[in-house]
């Protein structure tokens, strides 16, 4: 009888499991295989698979999208918030695993709260509006701090990590003659590696999908636009016609960074996810 019972449980279970697979990776491969469509095949729906598999949406998508161009501002944005995000994530989180001050206490609720509260697009024109006191609204510095902006999951994260991490090493350094920064740098940063790749490629990915934020920062100038910006506009021709063909062709193209990210930091995501799991 516990036999039957925890067979069905795994079986349900792997039915849930595989349920959440197809709804995760079905609208990839469908902007994929749409991507090779043309837009009457779209729009008229019908078969999967296209009836003919159109590589020049790709070279159309390609040079309307000045892909080389947005491609590039969407890297150097990207990579901007991911360093900027990680450093300043690891040392708030060290800060208030380690260390206490008037306020921390207040500190804590208030990420806390935030972590649980989604503002969205409300907070748009206070930091734009903020951006522009600072003269930094048609700059690619401007768009860089709002797109780091919001990391209290980040900095929660990073604390559970430090706290993990015995007190006994931090003390042992200040005997040594080791300073604050030190500590941080010397001992605590090559010990959050897994949790600081997890924050790294969420930021990266966060920054580089990016629409609403990018795309009110660069109306005033398009060439601040990023890759998803451009893609986005794609579907709107010069006939006044939606090319979604087109877009779905621009769309595969941007999903290749992610995925090369993604190869090359993969280890490191999921050991920091497991050890923030067993650990927290």
């Amino acid at each position: 009888m516990r036999r039957t019972k925890e067979g069905l449980l795994l079986t349900i279970s792997y039915i849930f499991i595989g349920i959440m697979v197809v709804f995760t990776i079905y609208p990839i491969i469908y902007t994929i295989v749409g991507s090779f469509k043309t837009n009457s095949e779209l729009t008229l729906g019908g078969s999967f698979f296209p009836e003919i598999w159109h590589v020049e949406n790709y070279v159309q998508a390609f040079i309307q999208a000045d892909f080389v161009k947005y491609t590039w501002n969407s890297v150097i944005v990207s990579m901007a918030v991911m360093v900027i995000a990680t450093l300043t994530a690891s040392l708030a989180g060290f800060t208030f695993a380690r260390r206490n001050f008037v306020g921390k206490k207040l500190w804590l609720a208030a990420y806390t709260t935030l972590m649980f509260v989604a503002l969205g697009s409300v907070t748009l024109y206070p930091i734009y509006s903020l951006l522009t006191a600072l003269h930094l609204n048609k700059s690619i510095a401007g768009l860089i701090l709002a797109l780091v902006s919001g990391q209290a999951s980040n900095v929660m994260l990073t604390m559970g990590f430090v706290k993990s991490i015995p007190k006994e090493l931090d003390e042992a350094a200040i005997i040594d003659g080791c300073s604050l920064y030190g500590i941080f740098f010397k001992i605590i940063l090559p010990l959050i590696k897994p949790i600081m790749a997890v924050v790294a490629l969420f930021s990266f990915r966060q920054a580089w999908n990016d629409y609403v934020t990018t795309l009110i920062m660069s109306i005033s100038l398009p060439k601040l636009r990023t890759l998803t910006v451009a893609v986005v506009q794609l579907k709107y021709s010069v006939n006044a016609a939606a090319e979604w063909h087109i877009m779905l062709a621009g769309a595969s193209i941007a999903i290749v960074p992610i995925l090369i990210v993604y190869g090359f930091c993969h280890k490191q995501f999921i050991g920091g996810l497991t050890a923030g799991a067993v650990k927290g």
